[in-house]
């Protein structure tokens, strides 16, 4: 029987996620944690992003506004734009919202947990006495080079050739995140992301899609300075970590429905296929979509390739979507993918989701990474824990197919291979550990609720 809160009533929490797949995800998987745990939970988003979000049955979902209620962020000119608004309008929205809960002692909300992205809802919920908990979504090395950004411990422009801080592998300007490089052009993302740290120290907690075992030099260094910092990830759906909840086999709500890519993978040998998919957002120009779709066509092994419906049209001329060596989708089930035996290798961007879900299922992994952690994201796969390879670029920052090939034959023919999937496994055994009955996260997740009561 798995050890529950000893909370004697039930905590209400008001979830608030950045609207986007990087953030909503991991939120709302936190958020079903809590739910097992007793705790009521209403999900928060904007009212554009809300009428794509699926929420189990035990969540409620409320909305605040962006100030783009028909279109998103689509409608802005800018991200920039976009969030100048948002910063404008989601505040007051935000606090109508906690407003209206605290009128009714049934409706009372005990905790906010914010998306470490809006700084401004801890402001908010401390105008109502309410407890506020930041919610990092990105890894503690991403986190700290962004904290050392905000203490002044880093500048930019880079002047360092070799970057050197506390607990952090050795990192040069390539395996910052994306912002620092672009920062002389455009210094709003940069700035944005930073931010996030303006108000964390007043944060009644701060908690981090991580695991101890994962961070814990960099964790231990943290707390000196934040001692309410828990680490509470993975936050991937429970059948496919702990297996403690056999029905939780999607961050929304769980399917069950035919699916052609697991029909596909079913008859492949162990092993056999690259899986290749790059998120939500990654959007690779024409000529690094033919060199991928050149390189998956001429190598010997078995594909299956996510290509979103906007991308299609940069595929190589009459490349066929569905052969016996490969399949193109616009979408599949990547943790069911993932937790396929007949996949051998995954070719991704490196987004910090589809980081934790391919470490925590084991899979050596090929980065191409595109922006923003996802070049920090894959230094950490090479170089720390050591179950994938970064893909070189040519001065075009181009990956060509041939130096791809080379990275597939690497992992799926060599023993170099079979090394990174020992790596992966013992990663993913250390995961399961944490999130199990007496594992840090577990643990941590325990006391932060128990401490909404007291």
């Amino acid at each position: 029987m798995e050890k529950k809160s000893t909370a004697t009533r039930t905590a209400h929490c008001l979830v608030l996620a950045y609207p986007g797949q990087g953030h909503t995800n991991p939120l709302l998987q936190f958020s079903k944690l809590l739910v097992h745990q007793g705790v009521r939970v209403t999900f928060v988003t904007t009212i554009f992003y809300a009428k794509m979000q699926k929420v189990p049955p035990s969540i409620a979902l409320e909305t605040i506004s962006d100030g783009f209620d028909e279109v998103g962020v689509a409608g802005a000119v800018s991200i920039k734009a976009y969030n100048e608004k948002f910063w404008e309008v989601g505040p007051l929205t935000f606090g109508e919202l906690l407003e209206k809960h605290g009128r009714s002692k049934e409706e009372h909300v005990d905790c906010v947990v914010y998306d470490s992205f809006f700084p401004w809802a801890l402001d908010v919920a401390k105008r109502f006495g309410i407890v506020g908990a930041a919610y990092l979504s990105q890894n503690m090395t991403v986190n700290s080079i962004f904290y050392h950004l905000h203490s002044g411990n880093l500048q930019v422009p880079l002047i360092e050739h070799e970057i050197s801080l506390p607990t952090l592998p050795k990192l040069q300007p390539q395996d910052l995140p994306t912002f620092f490089l672009t920062y002389e052009k455009e210094q709003f993302l940069l700035q944005f992301i930073e931010a996030q740290f303006s108000n964390i120290e007043k944060a009644d907690w701060i908690l981090c899609n991580t695991f101890y075992q994962m961070d814990k030099e960099t964790i231990d260094w943290i707390m000196e300075f934040w001692p309410k910092f828990r680490s509470i990830g993975p936050n991937i759906p429970s059948f496919f970590l702990d297996k403690q909840y056999e029905d939780d086999q999607d961050y929304g709500v769980t399917e069950f429905k035919r699916d052609e890519c697991i029909e596909w993978l079913d008859d492949k040998p162990k092993g056999s296929v690259v899986y290749v998919s790059f998120g939500s957002i990654a959007t690779f120009n024409k000529e690094q979509m033919e060199e991928i779709g050149c390189c998956l066509k001429e190598c010997s092994h078995y594909y299956l390739w996510v290509v979103r419906d906007s991308e299609e049209t940069k595929l190589p001329k009459d490349f066929e979507k569905k052969t016996e060596k490969g399949l193109v989708v616009t979408w599949c089930s990547q943790l069911k993918v993932l937790a396929h035996e007949a996949v051998g290798c995954f070719v991704t961007h490196c987004g910090w989701n589809s980081t934790l879900e391919t470490l925590c299922l084991g899979v050596p992994t090929i980065a191409i990474p595109f922006w923003s952690d996802q070049s920090t994201n894959a230094k950490l796969m090479e170089d720390v824990w050591k179950m994938g390879i970064r893909a070189p670029f040519d001065d075009k920052k181009v990956v060509r197919r041939e130096a791809l090939k080379h990275c597939i034959r690497e992992i799926m023919e060599f023993e170099k291979g079979n090394e990174m999937k020992n790596n992966a496994n013992q990663w993913r055994t250390l995961a399961v550990k944490a999130v199990k009955s007496g594992g840090s996260s577990h643990q941590n997740i325990l006391e932060f609720i128990n401490s909404l009561i007291q």
